[in-house]
């Protein structure tokens, strides 16, 4: 059996190793794709303006995106506010575990669909959202229904929601740079008294290749981020609810409902408890020689399957 606090920490260790290696992929990256920009276009600072000039374009966007993703993701699911005594329970249970945690409670939210799921979002604690579909309440024991529940409040207070903003940021930084590269490519250079150089052809090139394959790592990165931060949020339930087996059964319960989220969308699935997108959400087991397969694939999961997630979960009983 591991402790719930060894299987937060393990988390959290395995989630700074994978967010220190993100920054060193994107500091390299921004820093060749910036120098190729500079020898392209003959910019001898080495092509650090281009850098600065992104930044204030992605701070624009972060910024908008810290302030009213909120409202927006809300706006884009169609969700509305959830009264006390018409959504009894999804309040009483979000009201009893805000005071457990020591957090402000949050605004909770539902949405007309008969598919279970649910997601948290807010820049801070002050200002979480939790929201649940009618199907989740309807089909969940109040049991279930607090597992899933803390486990979104297990978001809002490791700051899951902030963390994944400044990513997508980042990785929106990289994506930028490397366009710009590539279309340029198409325009033409600038001749400038370093074309003859050797070392900047080769950086150059160089870039090309960082400007291809880079975005691709970058959300393979991204995505290895959301899924580590779904099993700390897993664990972070258990330590409210000391009820492992609640988890498991909503998990189970939510990812073998054949309903689909309608609302759900690929900038949005990555927020739900489970993958709104019903195909291979249950991580069955695959044959020894299709694993290497599975692997691959899984790389491209906003989610972990979900047999590896009651895995850890039952190791916690």
């Amino acid at each position: 059996m591991v402790n719930i606090y060894e299987a937060q920490r393990a988390n959290k260790i395995k989630s700074s190793i994978v967010v220190v290696g993100f920054v060193i992929f994107v500091a390299v990256t921004v820093y060749v794709l910036s120098q190729a920009l500079g020898y392209y276009w003959g910019y001898n600072v080495g092509g650090l303006g281009f850098v600065g000039f992104a930044l204030i374009i992605s701070g624009f966007i972060s910024y908008g995106s810290y302030y009213f993703s909120d409202q927006i993701v809300l706006t884009i699911s169609g969700a509305k506010e959830a009264k006390r005594k018409e959504y009894f329970d999804f309040y009483t249970v979000a009201e009893n575990l805000a005071i457990g945690s020591g957090l402000p409670k949050p605004k909770l939210y539902v949405i007309d669909d008969s598919a279970p799921n649910a997601f948290a979002t807010g820049r801070d604690p002050k200002h979480a959202v939790i929201c649940a579909t009618t199907g989740l309440l309807d089909k969940l024991t109040r049991t279930e229904l607090e597992a899933v529940l803390a486990h979104e409040l297990s978001h809002v207070r490791n700051y899951d929601t902030r963390l994944q903003s400044l990513v997508a940021v980042m990785v929106g930084l990289i994506a930028l740079l490397g366009d710009w590269l590539l279309r340029a490519s198409f325009i033409g250079r600038r001749r400038s008294k370093d074309n003859d150089n050797q070392m900047g052809v080769i950086i150059l090139v160089l870039g090309i290749i960082f400007a291809i394959l880079s975005p691709i790592i970058a959300q393979l990165i991204q995505l290895a981020i959301s899924r580590r931060r779904e099993f700390m949020a897993d664990a972070g339930s258990v330590s409210l609810t000391r009820q492992p087996e609640g988890l498991i059964s909503a998990l189970k319960k939510i990812s073998k409902d054949t309903q689909t989220l309608e609302v759900a969308n690929k900038a949005t699935a990555h927020m739900y408890i489970v993958n709104p997108f019903k195909s291979d959400v249950r991580g069955s087991a695959r044959p020894e020689g299709n694993r290497g397969i599975g692997w691959f694939s899984n790389l491209f999961n906003t989610h972990p399957p979900i047999e590896e997630r009651v895995k850890a979960l039952q190791n916690m009983i």
